[in-house]
């Protein structure tokens, strides 16, 4: 709950979860409102392993809204942000006018502070943005008693962060209208539907990346015609054949569809002029040893898929998993610096056969992989009770640790 001190702080921390699309988002039809070419399906992974948290205080004493993202302190009137929080005062203030009588009015004219830590890495391709965005909407409207579709008002800060406003498998339907009412995230399944279903997230980069997706999907939307091919004729097709292979937990037909996805995406941003490259040797690299891992074993157990950045997300079964972590592992040699290489969901060590060494036959790249992210789907926001997890101190500034 908010919580409120004698000097009228009202003050609320949440979580909100990474999502990795397998049917890819890439390009809008309207740019102010974020709102899509095609409709897309994500996976959000576990906050155990990756989230962004965020504090947001609300006090009369405050004297304008202020922002601090992983230490620093930012610009608020980045449109984006500006988007998110008028809205969610909109309908604060609409709530209020209707009459709801658990409004807290108080808060409305009151300015904010917000503080948002990511536990990995910012805009490296690991879907930063939507947690980010999923988080503050999220915990604006628990401080400002805001309910119903926040997914509207999420995608309006980043178009991914509607499907961070729900845990499992999620997805984004482009919607129609003018307005944009209709462009929102629906859950497919909720995470307890296909547990054994794992994510390897191998960071190869964690640098920011050369071109942002929101330029990048500018230029690929106005030059490239491989990409109107894509949201007319390929996708809506994959979008039915990806959600009954959810439903039924059908992994061949998920991963390859995954796998194609993300194929012709990278297609599509090459085929964007100039040209845009994400990927980068050790992602060229990461693609040829699971398709070579798979021909040995004349089936398909690994899929691997490539957002907006070099890192591969890996989905696989919990079968799987040990084995090919230790794939990684050969064909990749981590650096013996004393760091930690797998992070997240612990993996048993095993060996490999030397028949699936040289099946898959790769010369192996000293320190292409930084880490591992060992995790899973699951849960979407949710508020963090415990008072000792604000970022925020007493007095409305981030604490030091933050």
């Amino acid at each position: 709950m908010p919580e409120d001190s004698g000097n009228k702080l009202t003050m609320v921390t949440c979580s909100a979860p990474v999502n990795i699309a397998v049917i890819k988002y890439w390009g809008k039809r309207d740019e102010e409102l974020i709102l899509p070419i095609n409709s897309s399906l994500s996976v959000t992974l576990h906050q155990d392993q990756l989230k962004t948290t965020t504090t947001v205080a609300c006090s009369r004493s405050f004297q304008e809204d202020r922002i601090w993202l992983n230490g620093k302190e930012e610009d608020i009137t980045q449109p984006r942000l500006q988007s998110c929080l008028r809205e969610i005062r909109r309908l604060a203030r609409k709530r209020r006018s209707d009459g709801e009588v658990d409004v807290d009015t108080a808060g409305l004219s009151h300015k904010v502070h917000i503080c948002s830590v990511n536990n990995f890495p910012t805009a490296a391709g690991l879907a930063s943005s939507a947690a980010g965005y999923a988080c503050l909407v999220y915990t604006l409207s628990r401080v400002m008693g805001v309910e119903g579709e926040l997914s509207v008002v999420s995608r309006q800060g980043s178009g991914s962060a509607c499907r961070s406003m729900y845990g499992g498998f999620v997805q984004w339907i482009m919607g129609e209208q003018g307005d944009g009412k209709d462009s929102l995230a629906q859950q497919v399944e909720p995470e307890t539907h296909w547990p054994e279903l794992r994510v390897l997230v191998l960071v190869v980069s964690a640098e920011r990346k050369p071109v942002g997706s929101t330029s990048g999907m500018q230029t690929s939307v106005e030059t490239s015609s491989l990409l109107k091919h894509r949201a007319d004729s390929v996708v809506p097709a994959r979008m039915k054949e990806m959600i009954e292979a959810v439903h039924k937990r059908d992994f061949t037909a998920f991963a390859e569809l995954t796998m194609k996805d993300s194929n012709q995406f990278h297609a599509t941003c090459l085929d964007t002029y100039p040209p845009i490259f994400y990927l980068n040797d050790v992602s060229r690299r990461v693609i040829n040893l699971v398709h070579r891992y798979n021909r040995h074993y004349r089936e398909t157990k690994v899929a691997y898929t490539f957002d907006a950045g070099p890192n591969a997300v890996i989905y696989t079964l919990q079968q799987n998993v040990e084995e090919f972590v230790q794939v990684v592992k050969h064909f990749f040699p981590p650096e013996i610096n004393g760091g930690q290489f797998l992070k997240g969901l612990p993996v048993a060590p095993t060996t490999l056969s030397e028949e699936l060494k040289q099946a898959i036959g790769m010369e192996p790249m000293v320190k292409g992989i930084s880490y591992i992210i060992s995790t899973k789907a699951g849960p979407g926001p949710r508020v963090m009770e415990d008072p000792s997890e604000h970022l925020l101190g007493s007095d409305g500034l981030p604490k030091e640790s933050a």
